[in-house]
Formats: C-alpha cells, structure tokens, sequence
C-alpha cells in the first residue's frame, strides 16, 4: 500500500511503486481532471503540483511522490493563484476543446504562486511544453496576465 497525499487528503492505494503518479491519480484515487497526454513529459495535459512545482505526472513514479504534498486541478483553486488563474481562464474564454487546459491552469498557477509578478520571459519558461493543440496561446498568456493583476 501506497499513502499519497492528494489535494489535502490522505489517499491509501494499492499500486506498483514504479506506476506513473497520473495513473494512481486517475485509476487509484479516480480524480480525472488531470489528462493523460503523451505519456513522455512532453505536452504538459498529466501537470500537476508536488510541493507547489508544476510536475509531470505521467514521468514521475508514484513512489517519488510518497510524502509530498500533490495538488491536482480538482483543488487547484483552493489557493489564491490558482483562483485566480481559474477566473481569468473563465473571463477570457480561453478554452476551445479544452483537453489541455487542466495542465495549462497547472503550469499557470504555479508560475504565479512563484512569481505574482512575471514578465513575458517567465511566462515563456513556465509553459513551455505545454502544448495547446487548438493554439490558444494568446488567450493563454492574457489570462496569466489578468490573473497576474488580480493577485497583487
């Protein structure tokens, strides 16, 4: 048995220490908010929070995230930024089909967690890999803007 911690709660699962952290999330603890991609930490879908970073879930085994906090998008707006993120993804429509933007608000929210203030070169390193099939990259970057602005 493996305990994680997952958006504040304790979760005892009976997986294989090697299982990528998104297959536990999803089949083990069934919270499927947070979407399985590429498999390769490449398109950024499976993102979610350990210890606050912006971690790809589908590279990283279970077993490494034993005794850390996990944050998925099912939570993600319990903390100011990832309100904040929420709404202004909200506000500004940004969603088109919407499979990536789990891992998209992720990324955001841990940018902004980090940096309340970041410039369009901290934008471009925190979603990088974040890939956005439908290209709504300039609506992206507007509401990590906006939601910027509401945070300080």
């Amino acid at each position: 048995m493996i305990t994680l911690d997952v958006n504040g709660k304790k979760y005892e699962i009976d997986v294989d220490p090697d299982m990528p952290l998104l297959w536990a999330i999803r089949d083990g603890i069934g919270l499927t908010g947070t979407k399985y991609g590429c498999g390769i930490a490449m398109c950024g879908a499976c993102t979610v929070h350990v210890d606050g970073m912006a971690t790809r879930s589908c590279s990283m085994p279970v077993s490494a995230a034993v005794g850390r906090r996990i944050t998925t998008i099912e939570n993600v707006g319990s903390s100011r930024a990832g309100k904040a993120v929420q709404s202004a993804w909200e506000k500004l429509d940004v969603v088109q089909c919407g499979y990536c933007q789990s891992g998209q608000i992720m990324s955001a929210a841990a940018l902004l967690a980090e940096k309340p203030k970041p410039s369009d070169a901290d934008i471009d390193a925190a979603m990088a890999g974040n890939v956005c099939r439908c290209a709504t990259y300039v609506r992206i970057r507007a509401a990590i803007k906006q939601a910027a602005r509401s945070t300080v």
